[in-house]
């Protein structure tokens, strides 16, 4: 709707660009971008190093756990363990001579031990005898060890044979494979991955990256839907997990992490695909509500001048939101008004839940003060104040020259003016 303050003659004359409060739905959202992934994921490495013989399995391979899915050449290994159960042998004849050994010493020296005792020889072959067996007992001990030793190795062999298998850990689908056949696997530093085994892709989750301004909105069990490039013509349902605590900083953006369970009994969703999520905090029914663009109305300083009564002083310009403005009175009908944008019945509460509303009554603009709700960044939810479903609230103000239907002058102000702000 479009009204004139005044007929056309000399004097500039405001156009008002209004729209009717109504009632109807707010749907407040937060939107997000994630990563969809299986619930649990599983690299499976090699322990040991050398040359892939065989692959038993490819991508999207079902696999169980203690399945066989790969094997390493082990002809080094097999090697290594005939030598550690040499080795193992040795120790052991090693132990059983050191025995005997200790046997034939234990009876010189009570053979020796006898003859002292009777003085028969002289002390210096008595101690010597009794050096010997002490000896001989300390090297059945060092036998023991090297035998210890030797069976260490020889497990040791063992188990690295055995890691030439390489098992699956659980049941699952193999979604990535990262070596060919014949290719050789270094295990010296840390443990190559050769396969990447999701859990159960029935089950999935998404990993958002919600921004701070937005994460205080969410809370564990929301609800939550998102598509999917894959499927652009389909929503897909979700429920919030957790926001996780941790934040992460990407030039000088800190966001969290919401995690999102997802049914995924059709299979149609696969892990790594891009997710648009939205987040429903507010859901509001039959709510009395403006749009954005008349809470983001304020009149310039020319369209206040054309306003305000003959008697009144000139309107200093920075009036209507720029530096320096002030406090006037409005226009004729309008005596509780004031043209800075506080009514006079607003109250005086400036939170970031309270607005200024131009409301267009009779062809003559006044401004109220009133208390926001939720948005959805089109319309705004109205809590309290004195407007009406009905009223017609201002957008925009041209102020004509005269008879003239020129443009808005540079002191109008309203929707044009730059990018409009979100509430």
């Amino acid at each position: 709707m479009f009204g004139a303050a005044g007929c056309r003659s000399s004097k500039p004359t405001v156009q008002w660009e209004t729209t009717a409060v109504d009632r109807g739905r707010i749907v407040a959202r937060v939107t997000a971008t994630g990563t969809l992934s299986a619930l649990v994921t599983v690299q499976v490495g090699s322990q040991v190093s050398g040359r892939i013989q065989q692959l038993y399995v490819d991508f999207n391979s079902p696999v169980k756990k203690g399945q066989l899915i790969a094997k390493i050449d082990p002809q080094l290994f097999q090697a290594s363990l005939e030598q550690a159960r040499a080795n193992y042998a040795a120790a052991q004849g090693n132990l059983a001579k050191a025995k005997v050994q200790a046997a034939q010493a234990e009876i010189d020296f009570k053979r020796q031990s006898s003859l002292a005792e009777r003085k028969l020889i002289a002390p210096a072959d008595f101690d010597l005898a009794r050096t010997n067996f002490e000896a001989a007992k300390a090297q059945i001990a060092v036998s023991t060890g090297n035998l210890q030793q030797a069976k260490a190795a020889l497990n040791q062999a063992k188990v690295n044979l055995a890691y030439t298998n390489i098992i699956s850990p659980t049941d699952g689908v193999v979604i990535s494979r990262s070596v060919d056949v014949g290719q050789t696997v270094a295990a010296s530093l840390s443990a190559p991955t050769i396969f990447v085994i999701a859990e159960d892709l029935r089950k999935m989750q998404v990993n958002t990256s919600v921004a701070e301004a937005d994460v205080g909105k969410l809370s564990a069990g929301m609800r939550a839907t998102f598509v999917v490039d894959a499927y652009p013509g389909e929503r897909f349902l979700g429920k919030i997990r957790q926001v996780r605590n941790a934040a992460q900083t990407v030039q000088n953006i800190v966001t969290y992490d919401a995690v999102i369970d997802v049914d995924n009994a059709d299979l149609k969703l696969r892990p790594g695909m891009t997710a648009n999520v939205n987040f429903v905090f507010a859901d509001r029914e039959n709510v009395l509500r403006v749009p954005n663009a008349a809470l983001r109305f304020r009149p310039g300083s020319d369209v206040l001048e054309i306003l305000k009564p003959p008697s009144s002083k000139p309107v200093p310009r920075g009036v209507g939101g720029g530096p320096g403005g002030g406090r006037r009175r409005a226009g004729p009908g309008q005596p509780g008004t004031d043209l800075a944008g506080k009514g006079s019945g607003a109250g005086s509460d400036d939170g970031p839940d309270r607005k200024t509303v131009w409301v267009l009554r009779s062809g003559t603009p006044s401004s109220t003060r009133v208390r926001v709700g939720a948005t959805d960044g089109s319309f705004t939810e109205v809590v309290e104040g004195s407007i009406e479903e009905g009223d017609r609230v201002v957008v925009d103000a041209t102020v004509k020259n005269g008879s003239k239907s020129g443009g808005p002058l540079p002191g109008a102000s309203g929707s044009r003016r730059g990018p409009p702000r979100i509430f």
